[in-house]
């Protein structure tokens, strides 16, 4: 059940109908359920007034939610166009956009059903008042979400938050949670190859539940694809090495979540994704903004450092409370991380001072930074920037000034004397 649960709990996180459409009930019954209490005289309405006015909060309501799907639908274009089609996965997230739907709905509804209970004998004064207050609410939560997603439109607000993601996910991603013990893998044939049912790609998996089962039935479970990567069906998911109960096969399929694309609640790997597409697609020759570019790598290099100050090489092996290995998870190594993170922003961005500037002090920072295992795949990505940069520089009379490192891109405070030498690092 517990892929059931992942996949409801993503389709109320990505679902932009499933709160308003609650706010909508919430509204109707709170109207139906309103009663007429003369808290004060100022609060009187004649059956008109109470008619006219409530008709003015199902106008107003229903307009102003026309509006924020405008917006909505506004965002989403220019969303799509100007940063990356995965980012909205967490666009569809945002609290706010839902709430606000939420208000607008549910005052409309409440509207409705307080009009079709005025009359001439009765006016329930309470409720008009209450809807017109929730009016100025849904008013206010318009301006709040107007506000939040202009602002987000900036490539580097798109940037900080999905590097925010980026972090908690790899916190949530497994990991093992016992000290190393000296189990290895079992050899031979597994007893049981559990395959795929239907395609898709792997959203998540239950760590917790692989390694409860794998601890109760003595087993040990090696899964051959990463949460992110697409699984074709019928395509071995993971092998168990071990006795097999019966029904095994079923309950450990319902232990990994599938879904149509990637989500970054447990790939962090997703998130440095979505950055780099952002940056490669502001430095295409169609938009041609490397500030833009820059300005992502700022945030990507904070998710980098906080990845490179994490062991990542044990992150796949699951084990018990006593140490014995029971799960075995493919996961990405730093080298994938980093490769991920700056290859393509370095062959889009080749001919820009700026981020050839802004990359260097990316690594440079990165190394005396990150642990001491990784960083020779630093120095290997130093090795190809210099490479890069000399062959798009070496006969340019600018070759200094794009071997040289600059946080700003360009035009920041001078971080070295002299320009770092191609030679240097044993580029050929």
């Amino acid at each position: 059940m517990w892929g059931i649960a992942f996949r409801a709990r993503q389709f109320a996180k990505g679902s932009l109908w499933l709160l308003p459409l609650v706010g909508a009930l919430f509204g109707a019954v709170l109207g139906s359920l309103t009663v007429n209490e003369n808290v004060s005289n100022l609060w009187d309405y004649t059956p008109g007034t109470a008619t006219t006015l409530l008709s003015a909060v199902v106008g107003s309501t229903a307009a102003l939610t026309g509006f924020v799907v405008t917006v909505s639908v506004l965002v989403v274009q220019m969303a799509t166009g100007t940063f990356s089609a995965r980012y909205m996965r967490l666009w569809y997230r945002d609290g706010l956009l839902k709430a606000t739907l939420a208000v607008i709905v549910g005052t409309l509804t409440f509207s409705f059903a307080l009009l079709r209970r005025v009359s001439a004998d009765y006016v329930p004064n309470l409720g008009v008042t209450m809807a017109g207050l929730f009016l100025l609410v849904g008013i206010l939560f318009f301006l709040l979400f107007l506000d939040r997603f202009v602002h987000r439109l900036r490539p580097v607000a798109v940037a900080a938050l999905v590097a925010k993601a980026g972090r908690g996910a790899l916190e949530d991603s497994p990991a093992t949670t016992a000290p190393v013990a000296a189990v290895d893998v079992p050899e031979g044939e597994p007893t049981l190859r559990v395959r795929a049912e239907t395609a898709g790609a792997i959203q998540a998996v239950h760590a917790a539940g692989l390694v409860r089962w794998a601890r109760r039935h003595d087993c040990v479970l090696v899964l051959r694809q990463a949460v992110g990567d697409f699984v074709p069906s019928g395509r071995v998911l993971m092998e168990v090495y071990g006795d097999v109960p019966a029904h095994a096969e079923r309950q450990l399929r319902s232990l990994v979540a599938f879904g149509v694309e990637r989500t970054i609640d447990q790939d962090a790997g997703f998130a440095v994704r979505i950055m780099v597409d952002v940056a490669i697609r502001a430095l295409s020759a169609a938009v041609n903004d490397p500030t833009t570019a820059v300005q992502v790598l700022d945030h990507l290099e904070e998710l980098l450092r906080v990845m490179g100050t994490t062991s990542l090489e044990r992150r796949g092996e699951l084990r018990d409370d006593a140490g014995r290995l029971r799960v075995v998870v493919p996961s990405q190594r730093w080298e994938d991380f980093l490769s991920l993170g700056v290859t393509e922003i370095r062959e889009y961005g080749a001919r820009s001072i700026q981020v050839m500037r802004r990359l260097r002090t990316l690594l440079e920072g990165l190394r005396e930074e990150v642990l001491e295992d990784y960083r020779p795949a630093v120095d290997e990505e130093m090795r190809r920037l210099d490479a890069t940069v000399e062959a798009s520089f070496g006969g340019s009379v600018d070759l200094d000034r794009a071997m040289t490192s600059d946080r700003q891109g360009i035009g920041g405070p001078h971080t070295r004397e002299e320009p770092v030498q191609p030679s240097s690092r044993g580029t050929t």
